[in-house]
């Protein structure tokens, strides 16, 4: 996409007569935790998204790799949240007025998830800093606290088991997490299930990670693209750290509600 100025993007964004607001959480509205469980919004970002969720025509959504429930917890989301969610990647919703919508569950691969699980576990044990994190739809191998080295035989040791017992897998990297699935959605297909419930005629994404450039490369030219940090992107509009995002979205709040009065 064309990279734009923050102001520019403010100005295209803003007017959009049915605006879906779409962010990512870990790095985005959260700074990344050793702990990943203790991940909270900063008291800023929630701030604009508590502005821009009463503002009329404009619905806000977290999209994110975490699991449905994990995802609800850190958000600290309620059941009477006007917050639509996508956990795993875009395989799990709750929706306001209708709760979660899970698909069916699969006794193989939940079978073969545990399965795996256990062998990954096995396989780093003594590997300081190394989490097997268990998830929906396969698992997460977090490295944030190891060694380069170590990281880097974890994830070699993880690869071979899923390589050898379920090739069909999908394999995600992020930063210091490699995730392994047995679905294979992405955050371009939660953008766009998101987009058709709303009826959002214009889309803004936010995220940090290399999972999120899945949504970042799906936009049209209505949409914004949003990252976080300086790493290459798909996305138009840069922003520093997590502070800054949240002054964006802040910003973004005054900007539409002048051109919703």
């Amino acid at each position: 996409m064309t990279r734009l100025s923050r102001e520019e993007g403010l100005g295209r964004i803003a007017h959009a007569d049915r605006l879906l607001i779409a962010v990512d959480f870990d790095g985005t509205l959260s700074h990344l935790h050793d702990e990943p469980m203790k991940a909270r919004m900063i008291p800023a970002a929630r701030a604009a998204i508590e502005r821009l969720s009463a503002l009329p025509d404009t619905t806000i959504a977290f999209v994110s790799g975490r699991s449905l429930h994990d995802l609800r917890e850190i958000a600290e989301h309620g059941d009477d949240s006007p917050i639509l969610l996508a956990g795993s990647h875009g395989a799990e919703f709750w929706v306001p007025g209708e709760g979660a919508l899970e698909p069916d569950a699969d006794e193989v691969d939940d079978e073969l998830r545990d399965v795996l699980y256990r062998h990954a576990v096995a396989a780093t044990d003594g590997m300081e800093g190394v989490w097997i994190e268990p998830k929906t739809f396969g698992l997460g191998v977090h490295t944030r606290t190891a060694t380069p080295e170590t990281a880097a035989a974890a994830d070699a040791a993880v690869d071979a088991i899923v390589a050898a017992e379920a090739p069909h897998w999908r394999r995600r990297t992020g930063k210091n997490i490699v995730e392994y699935a047995f679905r294979h959605e992405g955050k371009d297909s939660a953008i766009a299930a998101l987009r058709e419930r709303v009826g959002a005629t214009a889309v803004i994404f936010a995220g940090d990670d290399v999972t999120d450039e899945d949504a970042l490369v799906s936009l049209g030219e209505a949409d914004l693209g949003v990252h976080v940090g300086a790493s290459e992107s798909a996305a138009s509009v840069f922003v520093d750290d997590v502070e800054d995002l949240a002054a964006f979205l802040d910003e973004l709040a005054t900007e539409r509600a002048y051109e919703r009065e």
